[in-house]
């Protein structure tokens, strides 16, 4: 049975003829379990129902915002440490002095890198095996990608490839355990183009000559290749 709150003769907030007024054109309806009637008539308030989803419980929609960062075992630690900051840039925020561990950041966050001391006769890194294929850090343009690239052979580290994605220009590299990174620039002016793009191309990468001048942004086509067969 639905009742609303002029129907409670348990209601005293207000005396009837005001309470009318107020809900003329809205009545407020609760309808609860023969158990609950007399709490109902007590409080003249819906009760919580036991089923209903609250903040962080069952039914809460989970995205996750961005990855947090990329955990990479080592033969060398300290190598390793002196690789990811001296070549390619990140500042360390923590350095175990056993050489266990280390942790590295772009300057934001407490660690984007961590480097953990892989264990005595583990197996080095495969190109192609399944697992990690390559992990990527964004530079803020295409003339610090440029200067990044320079860094790299200065410093001997072996090039893979470098190539156009479209979203993004991007320079593929070894660290010294042979595994695979990406720094890259993005293309278009804001994230949404960029995303756009994505959704709407097949998708793959044209060699660049990472030496030239920075290619032209492509055109946004129409198209969708979000769906998942």
């Amino acid at each position: 049975m639905r009742r609303s709150l002029l129907d409670n003769p348990g209601h005293r907030g207000c005396s009837e003829p005001a309470c009318a007024k107020l809900v003329k054109n809205a009545r407020i309806d609760y309808a609860l379990p023969q158990a609950n009637r007399s709490s109902r008539r007590r409080t003249g308030r819906r009760l919580p129902q036991a089923n209903r989803s609250s903040k962080g419980g069952a039914g809460m929609s989970i995205m996750p915002r961005e990855i947090g960062h990329v955990v990479l075992n080592v033969t060398d630690v300290e190598r390793s440490t002196k690789f990811y900051r001296d070549v390619v840039g990140f500042q360390v925020s923590r350095f175990r002095p056993d050489r266990s561990a280390a942790f590295l950041t772009c300057g934001i966050v407490h660690h984007n890198l961590a480097l953990f001391q892989a264990p005595e006769g583990a197996r080095p890194a495969e190109k192609g095996a399944i697992g990690l294929n390559h992990f990527a850090f964004r530079v803020d343009d295409y003339p610090m990608l440029q200067a990044a690239h320079r860094r790299l052979l200065a410093a001997k580290a072996t090039i893979d490839h470098i190539v156009d994605h479209g979203m993004t220009r991007s320079v593929y590299f070894l660290d010294p355990d042979g595994i695979e990174m990406e720094l890259f620039c993005n293309t278009f002016a804001t994230e949404k183009e960029g995303l756009e793009y994505t959704k709407s191309t097949f998708g793959g990468g044209v060699p660049m000559d990472i030496s030239a001048s920075e290619p032209p942004r492509p055109e946004i086509p129409q198209g969708d290749f979000t769906k998942v067969v």
